[in-house]
């Protein structure tokens, strides 16, 4: 159990999540208008997302199938009747007054998250519930001195709401969930969980305890847009509630902001409850009936999602737990090593050198994945090169090197550097059978001090600039010397 000390006692922090991920359609919720980000502000707008009198709201499908996607994707109930509320309340960036939403009646129940603590522990978080909903409009406050901008392109973009239960116990517990979720929305192509365009953010609810006593009061963080701030502002909540507390005080149930610059968060507004939103089913829209043999083959469509992948990476190819589960984060990381490792004798190389050769290099170049110069098909030529024996991995990494700058192949660049590694048994005895002539005293010392062999390896490397097989001339070495 993760504890915080404070003056008086130990306590327990409780954190639940709601996420809303923008879905992953090329038209909004409720209107054919498009979704692209980045467009001029107030350019994909129609006239059912300004809310023009008499314009009505129709359905997307795609969005409802991305949802019921979402939701088989997170072990969930998938509800084949839901209904769309309309939850009222006033602000700029909304020009209907409300929104289109889900209350008592969402398309998608509960579900489970199965995450992979950093002590090794497995621990499942609970889904409460997924629902959809129009996003609304951004404002925009540095642009005038004197005015807000209001840019409606992102009002009506379809959202999931994904509601965690209050399972995790830490700031890094909701850091790892929060990032095991973005990689199941990015491998079921449901959000592209891009959360600094804003396409993923999170709500925070913390509260703390006496470790195993009744919840505390809650306060909820709104639209932290990074993994990072998630457990910044967790961490600094934490420990303000639990200083009000030990002053004598009350926490405020409360909604707040995360100050990213102070490290800090600060009081937005009192806390509202269901009843304030004034929730009733929006008469412009029928219930939502889906067919079983629909959502059916939506489930049969399913790519094979992160847990399943890490579960076959281990058992075919030998991988360390660890390792599996760094490669299978990212989707195209996946689809990388495996290209890379198909038809190579050692697959567990193959993932020493991706995770970390490559990333490495890639980390330390400050390029994204896809940047990579050498792609899978020329590091899996390259580990065949280990493989058969005509480089030694240290020479190998040379080559990496050069295939990293100049995107060349690697038996190019072995051809030409003239790299390729000495295999010839009758040249390396050669250079052995010279080496003991001029060398009779280390010769002697080999039987009855071993670490000598070593030297007598060294200068065998060096005699051919680190070119002979290292395996062969151990073996050589073995058979003059030792007999």
């Amino acid at each position: 159990m993760s504890l915080i000390k404070g003056r008086t006692s130990d306590w327990e922090i409780v954190i639940g999540m709601e996420i809303h991920a923008q879905v992953t359609s090329a038209a909004k919720l409720f209107s054919g208008a498009a979704t692209e980000f980045g467009a001029e502000p107030n350019t994909q707008v129609s006239l059912v997302d300004v809310a023009f009198p008499g314009m009505l709201p129709v359905i997307n499908k795609r969005c409802i199938e991305q949802a019921v996607r979402t939701g088989l994707g997170l072990n969930a109930q998938i509800n084949l009747h839901s209904v769309f509320d309309r939850k009222n309340y006033f602000y700029p960036d909304l020009p209907a007054g409300y929104q289109i939403s889900q209350y008592k009646d969402p398309i998608v129940g509960e579900g489970m998250v199965t995450v992979d603590l950093d002590t090794g522990e497995t621990r499942k978080i609970g889904i409460e519930r997924l629902h959809l909903e129009q996003d609304a409009g951004k404002l925009i406050h540095d642009m005038d001195p004197k005015h807000t901008i209001v840019d409606l392109n992102r009002a009506g973009v379809a959202l999931m709401e994904i509601v965690s239960k209050p399972d995790m116990r830490s700031a890094d517990e909701a850091a790892i969930f929060l990032t095991k979720l973005r990689s199941i929305l990015r491998y079921l192509g449901t959000c592209d969980g891009n959360m600094e365009q804003g396409s993923m953010r999170a709500d925070v609810n913390v509260s703390v305890r006496k470790p195993g006593g009744e919840l505390g009061t809650r306060c909820e963080i709104k639209n932290v847009n990074s993994i990072r701030f998630v457990k910044q502002a967790i961490e600094h909540e934490a420990r303000r509630q639990i200083e009000i507390i030990e002053d004598g005080g009350d926490v405020d149930q409360e909604t707040r902001l995360f100050d990213p610059v102070r490290g800090e968060t600060r009081a937005m507004r009192s806390k509202e409850e269901a009843h304030d939103y004034r929730y009733f089913p929006d008469p412009d829209l029928l219930p939502l009936e889906l067919e079983k043999d629909w959502v059916e083959k939506i489930k049969a469509s399913l790519p094979e999602l992160p847990d399943s992948k890490k579960a076959r990476f281990i058992s075919d190819y030998g991988l360390a737990e660890s390792d599996a589960a760094i490669i299978v984060a990212d989707r195209e990381d996946a689809d990388f090593f495996e290209a890379v490792a198909v038809g190579r004798k050692d697959p567990k190389l193959a993932a020493n050198w991706v995770i970390n050769e490559l990333y490495g290099r890639l980390n330390k170049a400050g390029m994204a994945r896809s940047e990579t110069p050498v792609t899978a098909e020329k590091l899996s030529d390259l580990l065949a090169l280990i493989e058969s024996g005509d480089i030694s991995g240290r020479i190998a990494k040379a080559v990496f090197d050069e295939m990293f700058d100049t995107g060349e192949a690697a038996d190019s660049i072995v051809e030409e550097k003239g790299l390729k590694q000495i295999n010839d048994i009758g040249a390396i005895e050669t250079i052995v059978d010279q080496l003991i002539v001029d060398n009779p005293q280390q010769a002697a010392q080999v039987k009855e001090q071993p670490k000598v062999m070593g030297w007598f390896v060294g200068q065998v490397m060096k005699a051919t600039q680190g070119q002979a097989n290292p395996g062969v001339v151990n073996e050589v070495l073995k058979n003059k010397l030792v007999g």
